[in-house]
């Protein structure tokens, strides 16, 4: 049985190494470094810049306990080689392409943009063709922007790392997890931040308590939040971008120094060529059934490129699926019904399970909120802002959901989603 892969991040690397554990001949194409955008661009890098972040807010904070001293100075330049010091330290530790060429798995990195040239086989840009009885596409995506005038104009969360100097004004186009993180970073570095989210609310696949308590704490730390807001068009300035927006029947043009698009992770299965060989996809991801299995049977797709659950647990667990059914021949099917996410923003905000709202649809269920400043620790370290919201079904006490706002928000969900994944009971 032969195995191609392709896209060597988490949901790729994944599935090749299992692919291999189940007997496969195995070969795992990536187009720049195993480890994807979650390595290289994304979570460690991006988690280093909200480390810092967190850094000078806390700085502000010392005249709270009696501390005296100028606080630091944001060194954009550093900071940001100080977040490719992460991703560099990533890779050497795990040595993900050693482990990967050590089980005997054919490992080509550095391949560039792979293409299909039929159902079984790609061709890299040096000529090579590689093949397989079955593929696993898990390809990722790339940042989205706006279908506007002057859309090349804007930077995406990519752009970050290439930062020489901090911008002074900002505005980020788009309000769910990605663009309040930015915000949020951005803020703390000192920028005067602008939010523009189309929907009625920020993280629209939030908590609705979740986005009121982030937006309002937005809003106190002096970041502007523009909701129910669409941006038109973009246009060159000498200082910078303008940005026309409208809200309702009003209209508005604003002007900063950088737009930065956080509007949407589209699949990356167009770059492939996929649709010319039979492959059905929509916006870049490839369509999958609940097996992971695409129009083709013999093709699966993993993580990011099939648009399901853009995360890393997820992508994992996918791959893993995606591998035992193209080896085994199996059906298994995934679920991601208890996924913890989190955001490292300020505050922090972390979820699992079901909304308020859509627990109330389908069940009878009980809701139960502790605010952090009924607790001595947020007082004490003068971070009382946040809550604990659990939702309880209440006939047999299952735990629904649970959306935590505040200080390690994002360690405190992983308790809650353990409870869940172990069916304990309230």
């Amino acid at each position: 049985m032969r195995v191609l892969v392709l896209g060597g991040g988490p949901a790729g690397a994944t599935a090749a190494l299992q692919a291999r554990e189940l007997g496969a001949d195995v070969t795992l194409v990536e187009a720049k470094r195993v480890g994807g955008t979650s390595l290289n661009e994304g979570p460690a890098p991006v988690r280093t810049l909200a480390r810092a972040a967190r850094l000078m807010r806390d700085a502000r904070s010392w005249g709270q306990f009696g501390l005296r001293g100028d606080p630091p100075q944001v060194d954009i330049a550093a900071v940001l080689a100080n977040a490719d010091r992460v991703a560099s330290y990533a890779h050497q530790r795990r040595r993900l392409a050693e482990v990967i060429a050590s089980q005997g798995i054919h490992l080509v990195e550095g391949a560039g943009p792979a293409r299909f040239v039929d159902p079984h086989t790609v061709r890299i840009p040096d000529g090579r063709a590689f093949g397989g009885d079955a593929v696993i596409v898990a390809v990722g995506g790339h940042a989205g922007r706006l279908p506007i005038p002057g859309a090349e104009l804007a930077l995406t969360y990519e752009d970050v790392r290439g930062l020489t100097a901090l911008p002074a004004s900002v505005a980020v186009v788009g309000g769910a997890d990605t663009g309040c993180q930015l915000a949020s970073i951005l803020a703390d570095f000192g920028a005067q931040v602008t939010l523009v989210e189309a929907s009625p609310r920020l993280v629209p696949h939030a908590d609705q308590d979740v986005s009121a308590t982030l937006a309002d704490a937005f809003r106190r730390r002096g970041i502007t939040v523009s909701t129910a807001t669409l941006v038109e068009r973009l246009d060159r300035t000498p200082a910078g971008v303008a940005v026309q927006y409208r809200s309702g029947s009003e209209q508005a043009r604003l002007e900063v120094a950088a737009v930065f698009f956080a509007v949407g992770w589209p699949g990356n299965a167009d770059a492939l060529g996929a649709d010319a060989v039979g492959i059905t996809t929509s916006r870049g991801y490839v369509q999958v059934g609940k097996d992971l299995r695409s129009s083709l049977p013999h093709v699966l797709a993993a993580g990011d490129v099939n648009g399901i659950s853009m995360l890393v647990p997820s992508a994992r667990h996918e791959g893993r699926i995606a591998a035992e059914n193209a080896v085994l021949g199996t059906r298994r099917q995934f679920s991601h019904e208890v996924v913890p996410t989190g955001s490292f923003t300020d505050p922090e905000y972390g979820s699992v399970g079901l909304t308020e709202a859509q627990a109330r649809e389908r069940y009878d269920c009980a809701v139960a909120v502790v605010r952090y400043d009924d607790l001595v620790r947020p007082v004490v370290d003068a971070r009382p802002e946040g809550f604990c919201k659990l939702i309880v079904e209440r006939r047999h006490r299952y735990l629904l959901g649970a959306h935590v706002v505040g200080e390690y928000a994002a360690e405190v969900i992983q308790m809650a989603a353990a409870c869940m994944a172990a069916n304990m009971r309230v």
